[in-house]
């Protein structure tokens, strides 16, 4: 069962993590570049604040962005600013969707995400809360993979594995970080491919932020992963 409310808690922490962390950069910090190709961290922060906006209207029943171009648009247009506006415009739309969420609201209806995607209401803290977390560690500013909240990283491998499942192009593969095990890709009685390894080194490959070098295969090759 999600615990929505729990959810709003951990992402106010995550936040609140990732501003403090970001008081202590500069302007020419924020200018260079991250560890999103193309983007610099004022590309990240930009879109961290647009996107608690977007989340925002999903709960509200509006479309999550006006188009994808638009959505574009808004972080290129935002991502030159100073780190003061930066911060002010994080904290103010995270404060935003704080608010949005105590409303008293029917939290097992289906909302509708980008492209299409549907989920339930009670899950869109857990999104903004990997969105939060995984985009912190893209700044590259200290906070890596290994720092994550463990109840985090097990939840988003979670997420990731049945994001994956049924996939064509993935191999039928067994995931384990010696504690827990997941199943994912295409179905079959049996996985091909066991790729095991350390919670932070598995999730940084589901989620597109390491080559997979960190762990170890059996059964043939590292899969392939399409994109998120």
């Amino acid at each position: 069962m999600i615990d929505h409310g729990h959810d709003l808690a951990s992402v106010r922490d995550a936040t609140d993590r990732l501003l403090t962390a970001a008081a202590k950069l500069d302007n020419a910090t924020v200018a260079g570049p991250s560890r999103l190709p193309g983007w610099t961290r004022g590309h990240v922060l930009a879109h961290l604040a647009r996107n608690a906006d977007a989340l925002v209207n999903v709960l509200e029943g509006r479309p999550m962005y006006p188009s994808a171009e638009a959505r574009d648009a808004d972080i290129e247009r935002d991502a030159p600013r100073p780190l003061d506006v930066q911060l002010t415009d994080l904290r103010d739309s995270a404060a935003r969707f704080q608010e949005t969420g105590a409303v008293p609201a029917d939290w097992s209806r289906t909302v509708e995400l980008r492209n299409g995607v549907t989920d339930t209401a009670s899950r869109v803290p857990f999104r903004r809360w990997a969105e939060v977390e995984l985009h912190h560690v893209d700044l590259g500013i200290g906070y890596e993979l290994e720092d994550l909240p463990a109840e985090f990283s097990q939840r988003e491998i979670d997420f990731l594995a049945a994001r994956f499942s049924g996939h064509p192009d993935v191999p039928p593969t067994r995931l384990a970080d010696g504690t827990r095990a997941w199943r994912t890709g295409r179905e079959a009685a049996e996985p091909e491919v066991t790729v095991s390894g350390p919670a932070p080194e598995l999730l940084g490959w589901l989620a597109g932020r390491r080559d997979g070098a960190g762990l170890t295969v059996h059964g043939g090759p590292l899969p392939t992963l399409p994109p998120l």
